[in-house]
């Protein structure tokens, strides 16, 4: 056996990092450059809108009374803890599930420590069509986004892989 298929998908940690790094510093970049609600338009679908969201995704949560930060603090470490364990059992081969768990864990970590930090997050990537706004977010929710979207594709594949094995 050489070297590379000894590893475990521990190795794709890496992306975590970038991931956890990129974020934090786009959000410390937005905090120092613009005030809270302020809009830079850059294209003719996309602001840059510095935002804070107290719950989840699409703002979910977000009006109750500061419990949800605590929750959601923990939900981000059970979840990394859980794909950091599947990530060692993993071999670094399987590179779809292992990039889609780091970036899920890069994710969930930099909008949990952003949450316990400030007690809310930091968005602020707002695209838009006409008068339809999609919610404001960031770099964290993109690699979560982007790695569920992983994990969807690889379970497509894998059905596919089943199917021609039959």
């Amino acid at each position: 056996m050489n070297k590379i298929t000894e590893k475990s998908g521990i190795y794709w940690l890496w992306l975590s990092v970038v991931v956890f790094g990129v974020d934090l510093f786009t959000k410390y970049l937005v905090v120092k450059s613009f005030a809270l609600y302020e809009s830079i338009s850059i294209l003719p679908i996309f602001n840059l809108t510095y935002v804070r969201n107290m719950g989840a995704a699409f703002s979910f949560l977000a009006d109750h009374s500061g419990w949800q930060k605590y929750f959601f603090i923990s939900l981000a470490v059970i979840i990394s803890t859980v794909l950091i364990v599947l990530l060692s059992k993993n071999r670094y081969s399987q590179k779809l599930s292992n990039s889609a768990y780091a970036l899920i864990i890069g994710g969930a970590l930099a909008n949990g420590v952003d949450r316990l930090y400030n007690g809310y997050v930091i968005d602020f990537l707002d695209f838009y069509w006409d008068i339809y706004h999609y919610p404001v977010f960031n770099i964290a929710d993109i690699g979560i986004v982007v790695g569920a979207g992983l994990l969807i594709l690889e379970s497509f594949l894998d059905g596919k892989k089943k199917k021609k094995s039959d």
